[in-house]
């Protein structure tokens, strides 16, 4: 009896520490030995910059968990997180959708990769207290659950295409086909364009804008066959 109740004891303590080991590792998140690799062959520029964001990430989440996505590091969690990059002459941070409202405005940059412009050393970034709020503000609104409405869509306008002369030539002189043109969206207008146009021979061109006059005024798309099979 006393050696089960040992025994018992001793399974209650196993349990407690793999309990408390499994909280501490998601604690503590999880490190990608890639990312290791990426930093260590990156410009001797670009190392620090690397290895301080990264440092602040783990301050400010410490359940991140590192990845390589599109061949630069990420920062998971709950989803896509934190990225960085680095290039020949300078890096680049940002923060992914929900976790961008942290930034409130702060740190945007429209011409460039990343919400801090072109990172060419230390001294381009926000003092690391700041970066480390922006992380933690990152992960109160993920973990929130608040979500970041989609940017609508710009609708592109087809007339501002350039249509090719013999096919312009050719819609002037038939009403029908004219009007079913004018009634087509941007992308299906592109498809007639970019197919005539990339023709290499003019006999080939001639075929495909004669294939092309037909097609438009039955109302029917470049890829009509292929949409008919969906």
């Amino acid at each position: 009896m006393h050696l089960w109740l040992c025994a018992s004891a001793d399974l209650d303590n196993a349990g407690s520490a793999l309990l408390f080991i499994g909280r501490t590792e998601r604690a503590m998140g999880k490190k990608d030995p890639r990312i290791d690799a990426y930093i260590k062959a990156a410009a001797p520029f670009a190392r620090p910059i690397l290895t301080h964001l990264r440092k602040v990430v783990h301050v400010g989440c410490p359940e991140v968990e590192e990845t390589i996505k599109w061949r630069m590091p990420h920062f998971n969690y709950e989803g896509m997180f934190i990225g960085m990059a680095a290039f020949k002459q300078h890096c680049a941070f940002g923060f992914w959708r929900e976790a961008e409202l942290a930034l409130e405005g702060a740190g945007t940059d429209s011409e460039n990769m990343g919400h801090f412009g072109r990172i060419a050393s230390l001294d381009d970034l926000p003092d690391e207290k700041t970066l480390i709020g922006y992380v933690r503000k990152a992960k109160e609104i993920k973990d929130s659950g608040v979500t970041k409405p989609s940017a609508p869509k710009k609708r592109r306008d087809p007339a501002d295409l350039e249509v090719p002369p013999d096919l312009s030539a050719a819609l002037k002189k038939n009403a029908k086909t004219r009007k079913a043109w004018e009634k087509f969206s941007y992308s299906h207008r592109k498809e007639y364009i970019e197919w005539i146009t990339g023709a290499k021979r003019e006999e080939t061109r001639t075929k495909r804008l004669a294939t092309a006059l037909n097609q438009i005024a039955e109302g029917k798309s470049q890829n009509w066959r292929y949409a008919e099979r969906k």
